[in-house]
């Protein structure tokens, strides 16, 4: 079997499921294919942000300095945003479990290989230099594997859920990148506190392994290759027909991408995604590092609280939808102006606000909710309430590599700010000084709501 072979999607099954047992079989195969590619997801985010809580290890055992560990961030997002156009396109015709499913397998080799490396620069067996150039080339390959994540786990919500529903359960699924976050700031947070910075790859290998096995038992590639029929006959719906050849389609739909990269409207919501993602991985890259250093906190506590952001996420990115359907009637301007305010505050009074434990714990659960908000309009509703349905996945790939292009970039800005302003702190031991940090993520934050308020005016485009 070659490996295009073993990518391609499922043929439809010979053997059919009975017609008495056809509903119930669909209705269980379903919530199985939702959960596994929600949770499946989640545990994808475990592997990707397992650096963000062991960067003030790293940096105290002397292996990497902080613009080291900007570089290797800023390879990991790079990484991504380039294999986040590229194998959206590929999934669209895979088989699903499959891909995404192999996507974790690398992204646990990943950082299990860098534990093990780890463990030999502690023994001396390993030159520092060497570890840095090494964890870079790791953590790039873990950026592409990552980008094998989503695109099949919300691709399997076309292929089995009903359009009148599918917006309800996306919502939901939406919510899987907090629960990682969550995952990876209290879980790795916790080993990492315990048993050394090691195991904060060990730790993550080992919630990716548990996500490999959900998606291997769970996720299910279509309703054909399960023996039922396909989702629209499942549903009731009634398929327009298209009069138009392959050949036209295909050209109909280069037509509407190509005017799409030209819309203005798409590249400023981009940009504004662009700075939002830098104030949102700032926080999720360096903030434990920064409660460490500049507020003193111990390594569990910091973790903790940067933990409530992405759980109180889930409200934000839950409720996003219905806010905007209901009570906006699709005009989704007015909630994202007044959630990036809301992050702008939230993220002053972090940065800002004391060390007061109580201060910090509503900073991020304000930062949460907002930008869970944020994530959901700015970097993704608001471009495809712009274009034509033909070309969602155009302006989707467009604001998707610029957000991830800017979180890298913000990770290696970090880096250097960092370690070019580094003063005596107050038990005499020397630390950054985040000032000038702080008004960067702060200023990117302030940034990304008002860039949308050039689109308040603009329809959505019309293609002939």
């Amino acid at each position: 079997m070659s490996v295009l072979d073993f990518f391609k999607a499922s043929a439809p099954a010979a053997v059919k499921v009975p017609a008495e047992k056809v509903d119930r079989t669909y209705k269980r195969l379903r919530i199985q294919a939702f959960l596994a590619g929600t949770f499946g997801y989640a545990l994808y985010y475990v592997c990707r942000l397992s650096m963000g809580v062991m960067k003030q290890p790293l940096i105290d055992a002397g292996l990497l300095n902080a613009t080291q560990l900007g570089i290797i961030g800023a390879c990991l997002y790079w990484a991504y945003a380039l294999g986040k156009l590229v194998n959206g396109f590929l999934a669209d015709s895979s088989n699903i479990k499959r891909f995404m499913a192999t996507g974790l397998v690398i992204s646990v080799l990943m950082n299990f290989t860098m534990g093990i490396l780890g463990v030999a620069a502690l023994k001396g067996t390993l030159a520092t230099s060497a570890l840095f150039v090494i964890f870079a080339v790791c953590w790039a390959v873990n950026g592409w594997s990552q980008s094998m994540g989503a695109p099949p786990a919300i691709i399997a919500l076309s292929r089995w859920f009903p359009l009148r529903i599918r917006g309800t359960f996306y919502g939901f699924f939406s919510s899987s990148h907090n629960i990682g976050e969550g995952l990876s700031f209290i879980f790795v947070g916790m080993l990492v506190a315990t048993f050394g910075w090691r195991w904060g790859f060990f730790g993550a290998a080992l919630a990716g392994v548990l996500g490999i096995l959900i998606i291997i038992f769970f996720l299910h590639d279509s309703t054909e290759a399960k023996g039922l029929p396909p989702v629209e006959v499942l549903a009731g719906e009634v398929e327009q027909k298209d009069e138009l050849s392959p050949e036209q389609k295909r050209a109909q739909t280069k037509k509407m991408q190509a005017a799409v990269i030209k819309n203005p409207g798409v590249w400023i919501l981009a940009l504004a995604s662009a700075f939002m993602y830098m104030s949102r991985y700032a926080i999720n890259e360096w903030g434990t590092i920064f409660l460490q250093e500049a507020k003193g906190y111990d390594l569990a506590g910091a973790a903790a609280i940067i933990g409530v952001n992405p759980i109180f996420g889930i409200i934000g990115t839950v409720v996003s939808g219905w806010l905007s359907d209901v009570l906006f009637k699709g005009d989704r301007k007015y909630p994202a102006f007044v959630a990036g305010i809301l992050e702008s505050i939230a993220l002053a009074l972090f940065l800002f606000g004391g060390p007061a434990k109580w201060v910090n714990i509503l900073a991020m659960v304000i930062f949460g909710i907002a930008i869970g908000v944020l994530i959901s309009f700015i970097g993704g509703l608001m471009a495809v309430d712009l274009v034509p349905r033909q070309a969602t996945g155009a302006a989707l790939g467009i604001v998707g590599m610029a957000s991830y292009a800017a979180a890298g970039l913000q990770n290696v800005v970090t880096g250097l700010l960092l370690d070019n302003h580094i003063v005596e702190g107050v038990n005499g031991a020397m630390v950054h000084d985040y000032t000038y940090v702080s008004w960067f993520w702060l200023g990117s934050a302030v940034i990304s709501f008002l860039l949308p308020v050039l689109n308040w005016k603009r329809k959505q485009q019309v293609i002939a």
